[in-house]
């Protein structure tokens, strides 16, 4: 049995979580459950689960949540980043499922990690930020980093029983996202709506866009680049819009391994959860004859500039990265709001990253205070240059 703690449960990757718990109840119980606006599930997760611990982002959520709970519930409530820390490092945990959206989730991850619990990572912004320092904090610690992403899931699966001194390449498969073929001359009337369907995955709000922008994509080669100990030249995206080939792993003697499989984020959940041991999952393979090709074509970095904003703050280190990920967080929030168009997403980050005075070798410290500055940037920049939609 297993012990888990779930940092993000109400998003798309915790409910894909607790799916696999509901499914597997004789391995899995859970211990913690956080949250950040979405009562009124957290509230139905607990009434199923029965952690020991649940924690929301302020105070009027709590008296929210313990309304929405029947009387008797034993699950105790905390509120905002101590509440989180504790998710994150409560006794008798094995494994923490990191997948809080964005910076937020730095912090709760390092504190699992320092209090020894083995990581299932979802929060790639983690390693985008601070991926020096947390896979440094991991290693003295001794714990386990598995990732939870399906690329990064699959780059683990295709590395193992494989010499690490064979590596050539690490090929990172992307569907392209909702715009791959639209032409350019309309990307300025692109709406949050727009953007928000995505062909293939089901995933949240902000992972949406970044997924439509490539700028998803540009924040997986960081962290590849982190939790595989590859140069980011090393690393290659290829569209592949079947979203069947997860990633693929190539070698010196021209062999390339791929990992396959219908697009369903609870199977590099539960090999997180249970590998190398896979569980009988209701998951079927692809049907290759029904879908009669595979395609893959090079990332088009002209229509969509953030992936290359992401392999040049990979290239610069120190913490470019994190001011990156913050001005895309501002940038984002920003175009959701209407207020800049989806053309100016990369135009803000790419301001902001020019106007950052880096730190080659920074400490947490240096880390949040460049997050800071960047996000109040960003803001800035929103405020000078916000056209709305058409622009």
């Amino acid at each position: 049995m297993k012990n888990i703690a779930i940092l993000g449960a109400t998003g798309s990757i915790g409910r894909n979580t607790l799916a696999i718990v509901e499914m597997f109840p004789e391995r899995f119980a859970v211990k913690a459950l956080t949250a950040k606006e979405n009562i009124e599930l957290l509230a139905d997760q607990i009434e199923q689960f029965a952690p020991d611990l649940a924690v929301v982002y302020d105070d009027a959520g709590a008296r929210r949540l313990k309304s929405a709970l029947p009387s008797g519930v034993g699950t105790e409530i905390m509120v905002g980043d101590e509440g989180y820390k504790t998710a994150a490092t409560l006794g008798g945990v094995d494994i923490v499922v990191s997948a809080m959206v964005g910076g937020a989730g730095l912090l709760p991850t390092l504190a699992a990690i320092h209090a020894g619990k083995d990581l299932a990572l979802a929060n790639k912004e983690a390693l985008v930020m601070a991926g020096d320092l947390v896979m440094r904090e991991a290693a003295r610690a001794n714990i386990e980093i598995r990732p939870v992403d399906s690329e990064h899931s699959a780059i683990f699966q295709c590395l193992c029983g494989n010499r690490r001194e064979d590596l050539r390449k690490v090929i990172l498969t992307a569907s392209g996202g909702p715009f791959r073929t639209l032409p350019r001359e309309r990307f300025p009337l692109i709406t949050p709506r727009d953007a928000l369907a995505h062909p293939t995955w089901e995933m949240g709000t902000k992972i949406s866009i970044d997924s439509a922008t490539l700028m998803n994509k540009g924040l997986e080669v960081i962290e590849a680049a982190h939790l595989f100990d590859v140069a980011h030249h090393s690393i290659e995206v290829v569209i592949h819009p079947q979203s069947i080939v997860h990633s693929m792993v190539s070698y010196r003697d021209g062999s390339v391994i791929a990992q396959m499989g219908i697009p369903d984020m609870k199977g590099a959940i539960a090999y997180a959860l249970s590998g190398p041991e896979r569980l009988q999952m209701q998951i079927p393979p692809p049907d290759y004859k029904s879908l009669g090709a595979l395609t893959f074509e090079a990332p088009d970095m002209e229509h969509f500039p953030c992936l290359d904003l992401a392999y040049r703050a990979c290239a610069a280190g120190g913490t470019v990265p994190a001011v990156m990920n913050a001005a895309n967080e501002a940038a984002v929030d920003a175009f959701l709001r209407e207020q800049i168009g989806f053309l100016q997403i990369p135009i803000a980050i790419e301001a902001v990253m020019a106007a950052h005075g880096q730190v080659s070798s920074p400490d947490m410290a240096d880390i949040l205070q460049a997050d800071q500055w960047a996000r109040r940037a960003a803001v800035q920049w929103v405020d000078r240059n916000g056209k709305g939609l058409v622009k």
